[in-house]
């Protein structure tokens, strides 16, 4: 009986909240398993039951420990599987990283809603209406000022990989679907992003899926 922690996840194609605890496992070399349940489907709502009170996913497993939510799982897995490294280990950039990771977990609602996750779409610039257009400037704003920052420490947003990185991942995805406009200092951290073995794994299996509705499904 395998001891490792377990990871249930969505579609991997359109589940935004599944693929951060994902990828920051993968990056920091978490050895789990894999449990993928396809979203709004009879399968799902079945057998979500077994594995998340809340109905949703992600979800991880760790022995009796059951933890749902992208954020809680990413705070679970720093403290008890990645030896406290998914945070700057400097106080005030860890402090930085905290607050901008619980800002995309709790805002940016008229960005998902306009740009919904879906890996394989690649499609022209939108036209984005003023709540749509705050929310892609700020989250341009978060990039560009950390990098601008950090830039010595390393390529990602605070140097080294964080669970920061992890929680905007699906957004860099969005960016490039929808044909978002981004500078010099903005692309270069989507292209570190995509560059990453793990985020080429988790798009490589997003593209061998069944083509589903192009919407965001309910669980992300």
């Amino acid at each position: 009986m395998s001891t490792r922690p377990t990871l249930v996840i969505g579609n991997k194609n359109y589940s935004s909240w599944s693929l951060r605890p994902w990828l920051l496992l993968r990056q920091f070399g978490v050895a789990f398993d894999e449990v993928k349940l396809p979203l709004d489907t009879p399968e799902f709502y079945t057998r979500i039951k077994d594995y998340s009170p809340a109905g949703r996913v992600p979800v991880l497993i760790d022995g009796a420990t059951h933890v749902w939510d992208s954020l809680a799982i990413c705070e679970y897995a720093n403290d008890y599987l990645l030896d406290h490294r998914g945070w700057p280990s400097e106080r005030a950039a860890c402090g930085w990283a905290r607050a901008v990771a619980a800002e995309m977990h709790s805002g940016f609602s008229a960005l998902r809603t306009a740009m919904p996750m879906n890996a394989r779409r690649k499609r022209p610039a939108l036209t984005l209406d003023a709540a749509t257009a705050k929310d892609v400037a700020r989250v341009r704003a978060i990039w560009r000022e950390a990098r601008e920052r950090h830039a010595a420490q390393g390529p990602f947003l605070f140097g080294e990989f964080t669970i920061a990185d992890a929680m905007y991942a699906p957004v860099a995805l969005r960016f490039i679907s929808y044909s978002v406009e981004l500078d010099a200092v903005e692309r270069a951290w989507v292209d570190t992003m995509l560059a990453l073995p793990a985020m080429r794994e988790w798009l490589a299996e997003a593209a061998t899926e069944e083509l589903e509705p192009e919407h965001e499904k309910s669980t992300p």
